[in-house]
């Protein structure tokens, strides 16, 4: 029996949406030569991550290993896939592998953090490949909602694996590759020992349907507008951008791209000759020089990000630009889930501007870029795989995934976030499992999840603040009264007087009593000093504060 072995190991995207990161290793145990596919990021939320900019996977345990790691291969050019790139060039420093539109945006990211951009290497699709140790990585085109997304076909010593990436079955997706199905029955034809795949529409029943059922339903609308049009979708979706700019410029208006994530996606993808007949735009400047009905503004911010285009304009004005009643705004976008209070938000803003917003809820004006559970069903018939191992999705998903392989006869293996799967010989058991979590870019420095700096801006941003300071003399005694400054807390309490004032008054009686063994020590004096501010802000406010003593002595 051979001492190698083929393992497969999610340290992000297996367990939740987002931060992708899926490492696969042959080799003698300790000794595996490994690749990592995709490395991605997820977005903070101000309840659980307040002030925090991306999240990433916790890579600690491969870049350990970083002198075993062959290459990373990013499907697609999606944030929650290639988002990390550059972020952990410097603990990983292996060759980056991708598409040309996909490495044209990792390009960007190494450049703007000053990384050499020939780290990354354009590759070729299926049926090229790529030498990786002992792996073997061909690129197999595979409908999304990006252009040029992947399924990766990896062959080791142990067998052929097929990496779905993010993908769904469409015959007809306006920008980019149609999904191939001769050529995944060709690519299965030896036979695949897993299918590693994408779970996020596992509970959709109905059949997925294609980027091209969406674009007369936006033309009908457009048409049929007064005012001026502003339509939001997801930058990366390229084809429905262009679906789009189609609409209001066979409508007679004049296309207007604003965002900057908005205008760096069209770039790329003409610059890689992904798209060639986009239709011509304007500047913010020459929109204010037209007829409103012969505008229309295609913005990002199609999830209610605070910072985009479409929550500027629903405050008021973007780049000179205000909407007016009679206008018309069209999300043509599905709300992920986690974002509906930033996208309501700012429905309700538009609304009170008199604007009328139209959403997806009718699903005429957007389709998912995710495979739903017949379209799944038919890849797993399709590949034939020996094992299919669920990913992209929240621990319900991978679990219904597995039911699912179930009703075609095969063998679906849970492996969420930490667990490594052996997949030599024909087993496929947990070899062992892997500590996972998550970092947090905090400004400009990554912290990790568990360091407690997001915990202590939660309890200062839920409680409040007191900052209390003390000065002793040489003898250990005050030097004058304790004062104290207030954050984030109502100023007056039940008492009536300054919240400041009676926090005072019980802190300087502390000190009056306290002995000379406490004022002495100065953590025993700040560990009074703050019991006494909380149980009094207590008493006052019904708060108990986070508190930070600062406590002086003179030599």
């Amino acid at each position: 029996m051979s001492s190698e072995r083929l393992t497969y190991l999610a340290l992000g995207g297996a367990g939740e949406i987002g931060m992708n990161a899926y490492v696969y290793g042959y080799g003698a145990p300790g000794k595996e030569r490994y690749i990592l596919v995709d490395l991605g990021v997820t977005f903070p939320d101000m309840d659980g991550t307040p002030g925090v900019d991306l999240i990433f996977p916790d890579i600690a345990w491969l870049e350990e290993r970083r002198d075993q790691l062959e290459a990373v291969f990013i499907t697609h050019a999606h944030e929650d896939h290639v988002g990390a790139v550059a972020h952990y060039y410097d603990q990983l420093g292996a060759p980056i592998y991708a598409r040309a539109f996909t490495a044209n945006i990792a390009r960007r990211k190494m450049d703007e953090h000053g990384h050499p951009e020939k780290a990354v290497q354009t590759v070729s699709p299926w049926p090229e490949t790529t030498e990786a140790g002992p792996f073997t990585v061909g690129f197999a085109p595979i409908s999304h909602s990006i252009p040029e997304s992947s399924g990766l076909v990896i062959d080791t010593p142990a067998g052929r694996i097929v990496h779905s990436g993010d993908f769904k079955i469409d015959k007809t997706p306006v920008v980019g590759e149609a999904f191939d199905e001769d050529m995944w029955a060709e690519i299965a034809k030896p036979g695949v020992k897993a299918l590693v795949c994408d779970s996020t529409n596992v509970f959709n029943a109905h059949e997925g349907r294609s980027e091209s059922t969406v674009g007369p339903e936006i033309e009908k609308l457009v048409a049929g507008c007064k005012g001026m049009v502003v339509a939001t979708t997801f930058a990366s979706n390229v084809a429905r951008v262009k679906t789009l700019a189609e609409a209001g410029e066979r409508a007679g208006r004049s296309i207007c791209l604003l965002g900057r994530a908005m205008r760096r996606m069209i770039e790329a993808s003409v610059e890689t000759g992904v798209l060639t007949d986009f239709p011509r735009t304007i500047s913010p400047e020459e929109v204010r020089e037209i007829p409103r009905e012969n505008v229309m503004l295609i913005v990002t911010g199609s999830q209610g990000e605070r910072r985009a285009a479409s929550a500027q304009l629903a405050q008021g004005k973007y780049n000179g630009i205000e909407l007016k009643p009679g206008d018309t705004f069209l999300f043509s976008s599905k709300t992920i889930p986690g974002n509906e209070r930033g996208v309501i938000r700012i429905i309700n803003q538009f609304s009170e501007q008199g604007v009328d917003v139209v959403d997806d809820s009718s699903g005429l004006y957007h389709v998912s870029g995710h495979a739903n559970r017949p379209d799944l069903k038919k890849l797993h018939q399709i590949v034939q795989p020996q094992f299919v191992i669920p990913m992209h999705g929240e621990h319900r998903h991978l679990r219904e995934h597995v039911k699912l392989a179930g009703e075609s006869k095969l063998h679906g293996v849970m492996a969420p976030n930490g667990t490594m799967i052996d997949l030599s010989g024909n087993r496929a058991e947990v070899a062992e499992y892997v500590e996972t979590g998550r970092t947090y870019l905090d400004g400009s420095v990554k912290i990790g999840a568990l360091d407690g700096i997001v915990r202590d801006r939660i309890r200062m941003a839920l409680n409040g603040h007191v900052t209390i300071n003390v000065i002793l003399d040489e003898s250990d005694e005050p030097l004058g009264e304790p004062w104290c400054e207030i954050m984030g807390l109502a100023e007056t309490g039940v008492s009536r007087a300054p919240l400041v004032d009676v926090l005072e008054e019980d802190l300087s009686q502390f000190m009056g009593r306290a002995k000379s063994k406490t004022l002495g020590d100065d953590d025993a004096l700040e560990d009074g000093l703050r019991k006494v501010a909380r149980q009094s802000a207590l008493g006052e406010i019904g708060k108990k504060p986070e508190v930070t003593v600062i406590i002086s002595r003179l030599s």
